[in-house]
């Protein structure tokens, strides 16, 4: 029965994020929600779109981010619109801005500087108080909120004791904040075990926290204890805190590091396709042969190349060569990375046929893992989601471009549990992406890592767009959501 639309989307090709073929249908949205997909003869609409040439996908998801403060500080969120990304996963790698209910001052203990190397954003002494920040920024995405672990160790054990496993005393207070943040919307914990303020912890530490989780329904997103050498014990470590908690694990950006591990990715993924038929597990990744985080000296020295992305005491060496800044000292890499700490680094440590084959496996996720504070990012930032449709479905011919829509919409949600989201279904929201599917691609690379994707034609969130004629709009639609779906700012 023909109705009157907000929005009237026409002559389209839908790519509705189950993976199966695409189709031609018109799409009509009332409010946020999607009232048609399928023959439009007859509706009115406030305005009337003619997609001939594009494909409408359901809105990306990007599994794995740390805009945990760009929400607040750069609400318009241009590097994830501009990419057709709608809704954000934050507080990853154990790091997230709240709760910290004592002050933070500089310098911030890495790698919570990767979000904030002065302070002035660790501001929210409870998760709740977080939460309603985001609601008054409003920010142009949605977001789905994960509590970090390394946070919770810094909230609570002395400064000069994070090298040790926290006290029974300690883990009872972190259960409580963490308990807390559950109750104020989070969808589950997140642990960076292969970081410094957190490598110290047990694996016992970790299952006590991941239980509170569960007992709200919440996921647990871990960056593993070794992504190199030692992978396979990470592995089992982090399914084992999964079956003793008993909730969901994430695989957060899964790659194998260093030279010597090339080709281990067969190994890896046939351990995680076991393990997931006797417990829930998934993972994400990023497509790019290259990381990027804090700068340390045992990461450096497994690499091929290695990028410095910012430096405190040398801002002047932000985007050159760690092997050129050697050179031109004359000193050791280790020396080199000494004088530039506290730094940031691209590291070049990864194979390509890795990347392919965790990207090619049915249950991988797309997960940025931008640093949006960086002075020179990783080009992933602005451009991983469109160099999946473009570079690895049409160029390289990897999985086909209505799979390639899946690992970035449906199957994050249903792993997320962000109910009505991630899919082109009649009463599902209206996060929508219009896209030229021959032309999609990324518009930053590591020469210029900042820079406007291509294709993207309009991005809408909560059935209001944000993007449209290569710019942000004016529109702030993005929500706080729950797992399993329920909106904490409706």
């Amino acid at each position: 029965m023909a109705a009157h639309a907000d929005f009237l989307i026409q002559n389209a090709e839908i790519a509705d994020g189950t993976g199966k073929p695409r189709f031609s249908a018109d799409v009509a949205v009332i409010g946020d929600r999607i009232a048609l997909v399928g023959d439009g003869t007859g509706w009115t609409a406030d305005t009337v779109i003619d997609a001939s040439g594009l494909v409408v996908t359901p809105g990306f998801i990007d599994t794995h981010t740390h805009d945990d403060r760009m929400m607040l500080s750069d609400g318009e969120m241009l590097p994830k619109v501009s990419q057709g990304v709608t809704t954000v996963v934050a507080g990853n790698c154990g790091i997230s801005l709240a709760p910290t209910p004592r002050p933070m001052k500089a310098p911030i203990t890495p790698p919570l500087n990767l979000l904030d190397s002065e302070g002035k954003w660790f501001a929210h002494p409870t998760f709740a108080s977080y939460v309603q920040a985001l609601e008054h920024a409003a920010p142009a995405t949605n977001s789905a909120l994960l509590v970090g672990h390394t946070t919770l160790r810094i909230a609570v054990m002395p400064e000069s004791e994070y090298a040790r496993p926290a006290t029974a005393d300690e883990i009872e207070t972190m259960k409580e904040l963490l308990r807390d943040a559950m109750q104020a919307g989070a969808i589950g914990l997140s642990t960076g075990l292969a970081y410094e303020p957190a490598i110290a912890s047990t694996t016992d530490e970790i299952i006590e926290l991941a239980k509170v989780a569960a007992e709200f329904g919440g996921i647990y997103c871990t960056h593993l204890r070794n992504e190199s050498d030692d992978i396979i014990e990470a592995l089992e470590e982090a399914f084992l805190i999964g079956r003793e908690a008993g909730l969901p694990v994430v695989i957060s950006h899964h790659k194998v590091a260093g030279k010597e591990n090339f080709g281990r990715s067969t190994e890896t993924l046939a351990l995680i396709e076991k393990q997931m038929a006797v417990q829930e597990i998934c993972l994400d990744c990023y497509p790019y042969a290259a990381s990027s985080t804090v700068l340390t000296a045992k990461n450096a020295a497994s690499a091929l190349k290695v990028l410095v992305t910012w430096s405190h005491s040398h801002p002047d060496m932000a985007g050159r060569d760690l092997a050129d800044i050697q050179k031109e000292w004359e000193c050791s890499q280790e020396e080199a990375v000494k004088r530039l700490s506290p730094a940031g680094a691209i590291y070049h440590r990864m194979d390509e046929d890795d990347v392919s084959r965790i990207l090619a496996f049915d249950e991988t996720m797309i997960g940025s893992d931008g640093l949006p504070h960086d002075e020179v990012p990783h080009p992933r930032l602005w451009g991983s989601f469109p160099r999946v449709l473009g570079h690895y479905s049409r160029e390289l011919g990897l999985f086909s471009f209505e799979k390639a829509v899946r690992k970035m919409t449906a199957l994050s949600a249903e792993k997320f549990g962000l109910k009505d989201r991630g899919v082109v279904r009649e009463g599902a929201y209206a996060d929508l992406v219009l896209l030229n599917a021959e032309k999609v691609a990324e518009g930053s690379s590591f020469a210029r890592p900042v820079g406007l994707s291509i294709g993207i034609e309009a991005v809408m969130v909560n059935g209001r767009f944000v993007w449209q004629n290569g710019e942000t709009t004016s529109m702030r639609p993005g929500r706080v959501l729950r797992r399993a779906g329920v909106s904490l700012s409706q």
